[in-house]
């Protein structure tokens, strides 16, 4: 398998501005996620991978080799889309075995391959079916099959769990995971579902509006998120956001709030700060007597083991994950309590994170 390397990667349709500024390392062996909304980029990141779009400006290179221009089947890279794509008229066994019939492959090493891949996608006893008689969880291990038996130097795969149902997605993912794992593949998985990107990633690299916000993996990315929008797309509920307004100076450890002094990270910052905001996720707040932030109870949600209490505050609606033995009802009055070593602080103009607090 291969390490994927884009530089400065931009792609303009006209003047719409798809992907811009985007730079990212994706390592050998890794199953890499390409995570955001749509619209946010990541599919046409993907398809200039894979070379069914080319860039308008930047390079893409597959270990090593420049393959920035070269066409899609010039760059021994498989694809597995959304929709199976598979033909109707040829059974399974036909339909895994088709790519290499076009390259010319012997007939008995296409069924010694054939009978490879259908053992590890467990397959073995459904290649003489017809693929319009499969279950859609079997069709997409028929195009997974396919994809595979090229033996290509990397797996692009968008949304490839898309048209499941919740069932079939849960256990496929742990599946394709495994999969990535027994071939030592280096894969690139698009999809807008952060529950299956923490699960099945490695590392994740989240977009916005063509941009690649940050890329880590998934407890980095949870804990400490670079932007403001990767706080609020990752978790669920999503990170608490409090615009505070507030000045803080180089090496500030407090901000001033509800008139009280607010404990957050120390600043190490060349210049001061001003227009911040605070994030900080629903299990590092507690609910308490007397706390740095009050406000009224105005739902509680029950979720066995914890409970989700969303308190109205001056700041908006603040989340807590709590324990469900913590008595908290609609309307009650409470404080809320921060832990001040998982505050993040935003920038107020880019909103971006301070990078200091990533020091190790």
């Amino acid at each position: 398998m291969a390490e994927i390397v884009i530089e400065d990667l931009k792609k303009q349709f006209g003047d719409f501005v798809a992907v811009t500024n985007s730079s990212l390392t994706i390592r050998n062996g890794d199953f890499f996620v390409l995570l955001g909304p749509s619209g946010c980029g990541k599919t046409t990141t993907l398809r200039m991978i894979a070379g069914l779009e080319f860039p308008t400006h930047g390079k893409i290179f597959l270990d090593t080799e420049d393959i920035t221009f070269l066409r899609a089947s010039q760059r021994n890279i498989a694809f597995v889309f959304q929709m199976f794509a598979l033909y109707p008229h040829m059974n399974v066994e036909k339909n895994i075995g088709f790519p290499l019939k076009t390259q010319g492959t012997g007939r008995s090493e296409i069924r010694k391959r054939v009978r490879e891949v259908g053992k590890l996608l467990h397959l073995d006893n459904l290649l003489k079916s017809k693929v319009s008689a499969l279950s859609g969880g079997d069709k997409q291990r028929v195009a997974l099959g396919r994809a595979i038996i090229r033996r290509p130097k990397a797996f692009l795969m968008d949304e490839p769990l898309g048209s499941l149902d919740a069932e079939f997605r849960e256990s496929m993912s742990f599946e394709l995971k495994k999969m990535h794992n027994d071939i030592d593949a280096t894969t690139v998985y698009v999809t807008h579902d952060q529950n299956e990107a923490m699960a099945m990633g490695d590392r994740i690299g989240i977009m916005d509006k063509g941009v690649m916000l940050q890329a880590d993996d998934p407890l980095t990315i949870y804990n400490k998120p670079r932007a403001k929008f990767v706080g609020s797309f990752i978790g669920s509920p999503a990170m608490n956001f409090i615009d505070v307004n507030a000045f803080v100076q180089k090496g500030s450890t407090s901000v001033k709030i509800n008139g009280s002094n607010l404990t957050i990270p120390e600043c190490h910052e060349d210049s001061n700060i001003d227009f911040n905001y605070l994030g900080i996720r629903p299990e590092n707040i507690k609910i308490v007597n007397k706390g740095d932030i009050r406000g009224k109870v105005y739902g509680v949600e029950y979720l066995g083991a914890n409970k989700i209490i969303t308190v109205d505050t001056e700041f908006g609606r603040i989340k807590v994950r709590a324990p469900s033995v913590i008595n908290a009802k609609f309307g009650d009055n409470v404080g809320l309590e921060f832990d001040s070593n998982s505050i993040i602080i935003f920038n107020g103009d880019d909103e971006t994170a301070i990078k200091s607090q990533f020091i190790n």
